[in-house]
């Protein structure tokens, strides 16, 4: 390894350690899982992050084997920014607005996401896919999950929003993805180096199995679970290898810039929040609801609005009925017209006299920041909560089709009273897309022993009940081993060739998405959880 520092560090502009510190720190990330790299690198610029998978190629070739990681500020639930190789570190250097004009905005993909927003915002735009974790997230990281928030109901996930990518491929040559049309397309499949290689490679798998690829995805309204094959080639021929890229977890290239398209922001939105004394009540909402095109659909259940009651009661203070609601549900519009808000907000109002028991209405900008925190600061009070038991995101992304919305809840909440555990419940209403935290201490045996069969027993029901295992976290170490469960034998095998066409040598982020089993997930479960990695750890402030 001293080999390896000393040479990739003479090569190098950024910064490089295999101090003990700072491999401790980057061996978490927001899941459950622990697993430290072997050296950590801060490239500044994409020479750098060249020079380090050529480098680490050709290791790999002559017989040293040592894998890259790309890696954000760690947000990731499913493990998928972590490595036993090289992590490289992006938000210390590489985070530069490149260019911004009217209809798009390039950056660097250590930015992070809500600098962007506010940039963005500063212009009467906005980005609208962002997550729930605006405020630490990458968008190097969004990107690579296909990350998506309460926005997507309207708007979609981050892949509607990748207008180009700059990709540094396994053998460290730079390419440029976008949608070109089908006579580039043929052009490039006639070059002779890796990346006609990849073009040809993977129009030929596309070719060979259109209808097994069209016939794949689940029938839900968000899906980030696998290798985005079908929006690759249209009907007319066009390609885009971005759509690959994204939601690829860094496993077949990695992203050093980013071309992204911005929508136009109305800050004058209208916020209804009604609460429901059944799930099936509530569902109905949804429905109908979902015809006048929300910006925003939101759910809290319950539980959670009981654990807020309880351990932070001023945080939902005046804001709920004293008879806590089954479900609360809380609706945006931010049409351009007045009008055509109010319009929408009559038709919910309505809609609520019927169904609903009670409810809140504003315009307001502060009384509408003061509504969301029955939403927005769910997580935050639970992740801060002191104590052993911690609300463990293990299977906190399952999305279903949203008639199933009722089954699917009190299904979960039987599997919780089966396994005695106290339980979180919010996400995304209109996507029936539902991040479910059980509270669990990683340092009890008898916990540790409930995470995996609790986990078989979710994800199978989501699969069973048609749904996806990922709408917007990705597969990461943690749902990895689903993947075939949930597309069958066959689609798996292309997802394997889709591995193999861009990285023969498996040097890019191995151990995340592909070839992954529950077993080798188990072997790197932490014994405790925490959030300390979301403080910034840089250059310049390592540990000694």
């Amino acid at each position: 390894m001293k080999e390896i520092i000393r040479e990739l560090g003479n090569l190098l502009v950024g910064e490089i350690t295999a101090e003990a510190g700072t491999r401790e720190f980057f061996s978490t990330d927001g899941s459950v899982f622990k697993v430290e790299p072997s050296l950590v690198i801060y490239p500044r610029n994409e020479s750098d992050v060249v020079i380090t998978v050529k480098y680490l190629r050709n290791k790999a070739e002559n017989g040293e084997y040592l894998p890259i990681t790309a890696r954000g500020k760690g947000t990731d639930q499913g493990g998928g920014a972590l490595g036993t190789g090289a992590l490289m570190v992006f938000p210390a250097h590489m985070k530069r607005l490149i260019h911004i004009d009217k209809e798009s905005v390039t950056v660097q993909p250590g930015m992070i996401y809500s600098h962007l927003e506010g940039i963005l915002h500063s212009h009467g735009r906005f980005l609208p896919p962002y997550p729930a974790s605006v405020d630490f997230a990458t968008i190097g990281g969004a990107i690579a999950n296909n990350s998506a928030g309460e926005k997507t109901v309207k708007y979609g996930s981050t892949r509607d929003y990748v207008g180009a990518l700059r990709v540094v491929l396994s053998n460290g040559d730079v390419i440029s993805t976008y949608r070109m049309s089908k006579r580039e397309l043929e052009k490039k499949k006639m070059q002779d180096d890796f990346e006609g290689h990849i073009y040809r490679a993977v129009d030929q798998l596309i070719e060979s199995n259109k209808a097994l690829i069209h016939q794949a995805p689940p029938h839900v309204s968000k899906n980030s679970a696998g290798y985005d094959l079908w929006d690759v080639k249209r009907k007319n021929g066009s390609f885009d290898l971005s759509q690959l890229i994204v939601g690829s977890q860094g496993t077949l290239g990695v992203v050093t810039e980013a071309t992204l398209l911005h929508e136009a922001l109305n800050p004058q939105t209208t916020l209804l929040v009604g609460f429901f004394d059944s799930i099936e009540k509530a569902t109905e909402a949804v429905e109908r609801i979902m015809s006048l095109n929300p910006s925003a659909l939101e759910v809290v259940d319950y539980h959670l609005l009981d654990f807020l009651r309880t351990h932070k009661p001023e945080q939902i203070e005046g804001l709920v009925p004293e008879q806590l609601p089954q479900i609360a549900l809380l609706i945006e519009f931010d049409d351009q017209k007045a009008r055509h808000q109010a319009k929408k907000a009559r038709k919910v109002a309505k809609l609520f006299k019927k169904l609903a028991y009670d409810s809140r209405f504003a315009t307001d900008p502060d009384e509408q920041d003061a509504l969301w925190k029955i939403r927005r600061g769910a997580a935050a009070v639970i992740w801060m909560i002191n104590g052993p038991k911690k609300a463990l995101p293990i299977i906190e992304d399952g999305v279903v089709p949203l008639h199933k919305m009722p089954e699917f809840l009190e299904s979960v909440y039987a599997l919780f009273r089966k396994y005695k555990l106290d339980i979180a419940v919010w996400g995304h209403a209109g996507d029936a897309n539902f991040h479910l935290q059980p509270f669990m201490d990683l340092s009890n045996m008898r916990d540790r022993g409930k995470v995996f069969d609790l986990m078989d027993d979710f994800y199978k029901l989501v699969i069973r009940m048609g749904g996806s295992t990922c709408g917007e976290h990705n597969d990461g170490r943690l749902r990895a081993p689903y993947l075939k469960k949930l597309y069958g034998a066959d689609m798996y095998r292309i997802f394997e060739q889709v591995k193999q066409i861009f990285d023969p040598a498996n040097i890019l982020n191995p151990g995340v998405k592909i070839g992954v089993t529950q077993e080798d997930a188990a072997v790197h479960l932490r014994r405790e959880y925490s959030m300390k990695h979301l403080h910034d750890f840089l250059p310049g402030v390592m540990r000694k």
